[in-house]
């Protein structure tokens, strides 16, 4: 099978819907033979945080000498980014290999493998194949009923926070999304916390005890920082008196590198050997796209994958921090089922105009809906019906009045923005 096919078998895959449920991952991984369980994995679901820490860990444990597969989605620019070895995207020809062989199993179950299952069954046959020593996996959404939730027995579990988010199917509190995540958590293995919802900890907390689960949470009181340490090349702290860096921008970095050092001393608990320079260095080579990601710097364009009210509310306080002289212009497009009523309120004060798209998603908002609920807010908003048009005026409008340029929104528009910018520059 080649590239062009492997995605049109996808494409197929995709017609089948979303649904829920592990049914028919589990039988497509028995006749695959089971690969998940012949892996080390670090099973990681929460609201937001799960892609950037997931980078930082694979970093961190690729310098420490491992072999690290590793499975997120969505996909930034194409399939093929949801699958990483030591930090690397996989060839097309890689990705087709796989779903070749994975096809025909497919095609002779009864009830046929969605999308998402294809290519979580992908990712483990994978990492297998490669011969990987650990594997860092990403749950698509929720936790207990995803279809990466077919590991037993994973070296730790993580949750890296629990917010308002995917309400349609994980509910409308605290509480009920939270029992989704949770769901992740496995008998006598144990199991991190980076949130701090207390709703949610109860939840978590129970779902420990029951699966006779150890429960760890951040220590902050380990780690320094100051307003200052925020800078357009990353930020600067200091864990157990030893100075520390992360390339990656947006406040909220910090508390994903706390997450993933407090995580890194309960590996080194499981038995993983990871040197204190290993952190180090893994920290400080960590790539990630997307969040609060540099794309120009004439004019200054950054791109942040905030899609939800506690996404909004962290790209706001990066933007706060990093342009507190000034205000910026917003490009925004979003998912129809988002709580994009709020941005306004939350976004207004910090952005003299904004740009409203709409992102290749059937999912995805009308330009001229969104743009309507931000000027009923006050913010000055024009729609876009041709993302490429948007990209451009946004690009001319930040280049004319020398102001920062936020891109914000659905990752999905990720590589739709990028190729528009490129086209721009060239």
């Amino acid at each position: 099978m080649n590239y062009s096919e492997a995605l049109a078998y996808m494409k197929k895959a995709a017609e089948r819907g979303s649904v829920l449920g592990l049914s028919r991952i589990t039988e497509l991984l028995r006749l695959m033979g089971d690969p998940q369980g012949k892996l080390k994995t670090v099973h990681i679901s929460g609201t937001n945080g799960k892609g950037s820490f997931g980078a930082m860990l694979t970093s961190v444990l690729k310098n420490a000498g491992y072999k690290v597969g590793g499975f997120s989605s969505p996909a930034i620019t194409k399939v093929t980014d949801s699958f990483r070895i030591d930090g690397c995207e996989i060839s097309n020809q890689e990705f087709a290999d796989i779903i070749g062989d994975i096809v025909p199993i497919c095609e002779s179950m009864d009830e046929k493998p969605t999308e998402f299952e294809v290519l979580t069954a992908a990712a483990f046959e994978l990492f297998v194949r490669k011969g990987c020593d650990i594997a860092v996996v990403e749950c698509g959404m929720g936790g207990d009923l995803d279809s990466t939730n077919v590991i037993k027995a994973p070296v730790l579990s993580v949750i890296t926070n629990v917010q308002k988010d995917h309400s349609a199917f994980l509910g409308d509190t605290i509480a009920e999304i939270a029992s989704h995540k949770s769901g992740i958590i496995k008998k006598g293995r144990p199991v991190y916390f980076g949130g701090d919802s207390e709703e949610a900890y109860e939840i978590i907390a129970d779902a420990a005890e029951k699966n006779g689960s150890e429960l760890f949470l951040p220590d902050y009181s380990r780690f320094e920082w100051s307003e200052s340490c925020f800078g357009i090349n990353g930020a600067d702290f200091i864990y157990n008196g030893e100075k520390l860096h992360i390339p990656l921008l947006g406040t909220y970095q910090l508390e994903n590198a706390v997450n993933v050092i407090s995580c890194v001393e309960i590996l080194r608990h499981e038995g993983l050997k990871i040197s204190c320079e290993a952190v180090r260095r893994g920290l400080a080579d960590v790539k990630w796209h997307g969040r609060f990601e540099v794309l120009s710097k004439e004019p200054l364009i950054i791109y942040d994958g905030a899609h939800n009210p506690d996404g909004i509310r962290c790209a706001a306080d990066s933007i706060r921090r990093y342009f507190s002289d000034k205000q910026v212009a917003l490009l925004i497009g979003v998912m129809a089922d988002k709580e994009y009523g709020l941005y306004a309120d939350m976004l207004g004060e910090l952005a003299e105009t904004a740009f409203a798209v709409k992102p290749a998603n059937p999912r995805s908002l009308d330009s001229q809906k969104l743009a309507d609920a931000l000027n009923a807010k006050g913010l000055r908003t024009e729609p876009f019906a041709v993302l490429a048009e948007g990209v451009r005026a946004a690009y001319s409008y930040a280049k004319e009045h020398d102001v920062p340029l936020i891109v914000l929104g659905s990752l999905y528009m990720y590589r739709e923005v990028t190729d528009a910018l490129s086209g721009i520059s060239e």
